[in-house]
């Protein structure tokens, strides 16, 4: 297709995440992890138990007030979090945090015991430009923001990776952030790169160039599918099964192949389903489909 030839651009060795001895498994193709929040009623040590059998190969555990490990109490919660979830075999390879810049004071404690657990990469927060009259002055503060936690991160041993949102978000027209990001390390900081999001904000074409743009920087996947509707005379955007909306995921698949990425994939399941149960199997299913054409039968 278009799509995935517009982006079959080989990631940088850059990109490459680095692994200690205890963390997350080497791969050849992407560990297929699960958003944390989704079973945000489960207790975080049960996690693992729960989501043993369900196929995939890790999780993205979410440290934020609300999330399965609340940073206040990360010195205790985040080791036996990770503890609970890579003892009965699945992989911690990303946690999702709030982190913005370095003003909170959990983030030490937090990225240390990460660090000390083997966990190679955190997800940012998010930064708006909001009512600034001075988009380049906003675009400023957040590369100061960016540079402090690409920072502290490489002193954890850890990369921060950030996601291309919708609407306002610093980073949803992908080419902002990616002005800040191409000043640091690209071992440090990156993109955990959405393509619902990019497919939202740049239809059918615009996805690839953004990917494109994502590649030599890649941490992270998400994946999550919608289709726009009309409610009361607007278009909105609507969440639904993987699949079921207007993302090319043949493609998708097919350039994340073609560039060699083997890092984590995230579910991110927004949408609002009957049985949360079914629909975590019907998505990881259609991954595993999608991930198996592109990259091969026996790919791991």
């Amino acid at each position: 297709m278009a799509g995935a030839a517009a982006v079959a651009v080989k990631a940088s060795s850059a990109q490459q995440i680095p692994h200690t001895s205890n963390g997350p498994k080497v791969r050849s193709s992407p560990g297929v992890c699960i958003y944390s929040q989704i079973l945000r009623k489960v207790a975080y040590d049960e996690l693992g138990m729960i989501l043993r059998d369900t196929g995939v190969d890790g999780v993205n555990l979410t440290v934020f007030p609300g999330g399965h490990v609340d940073p206040a109490n990360a010195g205790l919660d985040m080791f036996r979090s990770v503890e609970a979830i890579t003892g009965v075999g699945l992989d911690v390879p990303i946690i999702s945090t709030e982190y913005v810049n370095l003003n909170d004071p959990t983030i030490r404690n937090v990225l240390g015991v990460c660090s000390e657990m083997g966990v190679p990469i955190f997800r940012s927060g998010v930064w708006h430009y909001g009512n600034t009259p001075d988009p380049q002055l906003r675009l400023a503060e957040v590369q100061r923001d960016v540079n402090g936690l690409a920072s502290i991160g490489q002193a954890a041993k850890m990369a921060v990776a950030i996601q291309n949102l919708t609407g306002d978000a610093v980073g949803a027209a992908t080419w902002d952030m990616n002005l800040i990001l191409r000043g640091l390390n690209p071992q440090n900081a990156g993109w955990d790169f959405d393509i619902g999001n990019a497919t939202a904000e740049g239809g059918a074409g615009g996805w690839a160039m953004a990917l494109r743009v994502a590649i030599p920087r890649l941490k992270a996947v998400s994946v999550r599918d919608f289709y726009w509707s009309k409610e009361g005379g607007a278009w909105k955007l609507t969440p639904c099964p993987l699949g079921d909306g207007m993302v090319d995921w043949p493609a998708f698949f097919s350039a994340l192949a073609a560039a060699h990425f083997a890092g984590p994939l995230t579910i991110q399941m927004d949408y609002q389903p009957q049985s949360v149960t079914a629909a975590m199997k019907h998505d990881i299913e259609f991954v595993r489909k999608g991930l198996s054409a592109a990259y091969g039968a026996g790919a791991k």
